[in-house]
């Protein structure tokens, strides 16, 4: 069962948002991301932001507390675009933001435009890997500019098939990280979610790897939930299921659509006692039932 954690504090143009500590889940919004996005993939192969400004301002109305910017279609100039993208949603938004890429010059650039942009700001770095090339190019960039980062467990061999290996991914993450002087808890561990319709036991392994993350280490955790239910019918159904499971466990900021899981993680806030009185559980189905 969850218990507190460590407390993750990310910074955007005018809201500070507290991960852990006992608080309620934060959701992190996924939505500007070109994978399986054919007009968003489009519009960014033209330049065109208008898309991303508007899925950041849906997904705030939709309760996301951090947006992932991800600009990383087939023939986009990540150095140019990603650092564009990023102001566009600071400019459209007042929650912090997390640089979602795998390119370290993309990186560097988006960084240095959101200090110009945000003075103060504190974003996610989405993400480092137990990988040598990936923790000695990402962790300086994410000391340097005073940011906090998602650890993905998967390392140079890929993604371990036991909760076992995550685990040891997760601990050589933290000792890499806290040994370039990174605070233990602005590494936020993910143990990586995968597809239920390749593997039945694959949810199960995830669940087991964020328990034992939590007991050991107490840090915050992400998880890209909606992974679980590729490929198979009704996504939302199993996407909420492995939701409520992993908060449970220790989870407290998954990547999703808030739009369609937030209420399956205000019930999960509210019956493990984060959500006091049920206030926000109540407020979210009033609005629900206003708007329809």
């Amino acid at each position: 069962m969850r218990e507190p954690t460590v407390r993750t504090t990310l910074r955007g143009k005018g809201t500070t948002v507290t991960i852990g500590g006992g608080g309620p889940t934060v959701l992190i919004g996924e939505r500007i991301n070109p994978t399986g996005k054919k007009r968003l993939a489009a519009a960014l192969q033209e330049g065109d932001l208008s898309l991303v400004a508007q899925e950041a301002v849906a997904q705030v109305q939709a309760g996301a507390d951090v947006i992932d910017v991800n600009v990383g279609a087939a023939g986009v100039d990540e150095v140019a675009l990603l650092p564009r993208a990023v102001r566009t949603v600071v400019e459209a938004v007042d929650v912090p933001v997390c640089i979602d890429t795998a390119n370290p010059e993309a990186l560097a650039a988006a960084l240095e435009e959101l200090r110009r942009a945000v003075p103060g700001a504190k974003p996610l770095v989405n993400s480092v890997n137990g990988e040598e090339r990936s923790l000695g190019r990402v962790l300086p960039l994410v000391r340097e500019y005073g940011a906090a980062v998602i650890a993905l467990c998967m390392g140079d061999k890929g993604i371990p098939q036991d909760a076992e290996g995550r685990v040891g991914v997760a601990r050589a993450i933290l000792e890499r990280a806290t040994g370039l002087g990174i605070p233990q808890e602005d590494v936020l561990v993910d143990c990586l979610a995968l597809t239920v319709g390749a593997d039945h036991r694959a949810g199960l392994v995830a669940l087991e790897a964020v328990e034992r993350v939590n007991r050991e280490f107490r840090v915050n955790q992400t998880l890209g939930a909606s992974n679980v239910s590729y490929g198979m019918p009704e996504r939302d159904l199993l996407t909420g299921a492995l939701l409520a499971m992993a908060i449970a466990a220790g989870v407290t900021c998954p990547i999703v659509d808030a739009a369609k899981v937030r209420p399956y993680i205000l019930a999960a806030d509210l019956l493990l006692g984060v959500d006091e009185y049920g206030m926000r559980y109540i407020r979210a189905f009033r609005q629900r039932r206003q708007a329809g």
